[in-house]
């Protein structure tokens, strides 16, 4: 009943988080200042632009709204592009993984800034260890940003994952397995005197992903150093083939969980924007 209950609940909150995510992928994942392409992620599904920039109302599959999100996700990578070697997979999780001017402005880099080429692990007593990659994966790379604390605020800690299967089953796999840790273990021990409590997980419907092959949302507490007492904490991992990219949020004084949700919304967005690039 316990564990019927929790997915219940899971299923509330991720509802609830779906719009405020989902809405962000709708943002361009360009830096400032370049030329602001759009991908799948950030355009109307079979959307037909004329010179002038607008889009043809003629053409089918077209939505009126400026800003609708496609009604599906059709990004297809180029299989020349999709890395077979671990320093192929190196390249593009550098490539893609967010930087300082990269997420939200005014971000710093967080401690540690960089992990490379090691895999979490959640064991049975539900304390995170790290250890060499499996077989199955090529390479993955972590950056940890933070929002500074500022005017009467604290310091909300984000990160990006970005990780290279060597088969699209692997990637799946993760998304599924992700889900089951949360229920799992609702209560997790990071180290460093860090813990999440009252976890919650969930896969949306592929019906309502608009710019992945496949994502989830996870949402819980968090205390640790610093933290100023428990804060909300959001979580949400996504799947493009073989690479899946992750971004949580850990929040702190003053932050809303809707302002930890659109942290997370953004820079969802953005590093799947860039996986589409490494991959197109």
């Amino acid at each position: 009943m316990m564990t019927k209950h929790r997915r219940n609940a899971a299923r509330v909150v991720a509802v609830a988080a779906a719009g405020v995510l989902l809405a962000g992928c709708g943002s361009s994942g360009a830096k400032t200042g370049e030329d602001p392409k759009p991908s799948n992620s950030v355009r109307q599904a079979g959307e037909s632009v004329d010179p002038s920039g607008t889009p043809d109302p003629k053409k089918p599959g077209e939505t009126k709204e400026p800003g609708a999100l496609p009604s599906a996700y059709e990004f297809t990578p180029d299989p020349a592009r999709v890395p077979r070697t671990a320093a192929e997979a190196r390249r593009l999780t550098r490539n893609a993984a967010l930087g300082e001017n990269d997420w939200t402005a005014g971000m710093v880099r967080g401690t540690p800034y960089e992990t490379a080429g090691t895999w979490t692990v959640l064991a049975d007593s539900c304390v995170w260890s790290r250890s060499a990659l499996p077989d199955g994966v090529l390479d993955s790379f972590t950056r940890r940003l933070d929002v500074p604390a500022q005017d009467g605020k604290g310091r909300v800690k984000g990160s990006v994952t970005v990780t290279v299967h060597k088969t699209v089953e692997g990637a799946d796999r993760e998304i599924k397995d992700t889900v089951q840790e949360s229920f799992r273990c609702p209560a997790q021990e990071l180290g460093g005197g860090q813990r999440l409590s009252g976890l919650m997980s969930l896969q949306f419907d592929q019906k309502d992903v608009r710019n992945a092959d496949a994502s989830l949302f996870e949402a819980g507490k968090y205390t640790g150093p610093g933290s100023g007492g428990t804060q909300d904490y959001v979580w949400s991992k996504s799947r493009i083939g073989p690479v899946t990219t992750a971004v949580s949020v850990k929040g702190a004084k003053g932050y809303q969980n809707s302002d930890l949700l659109r942290i997370a919304a953004e820079g969802g967005a953005k590093v799947l924007y860039r996986v589409e690039l490494e991959l197109k």
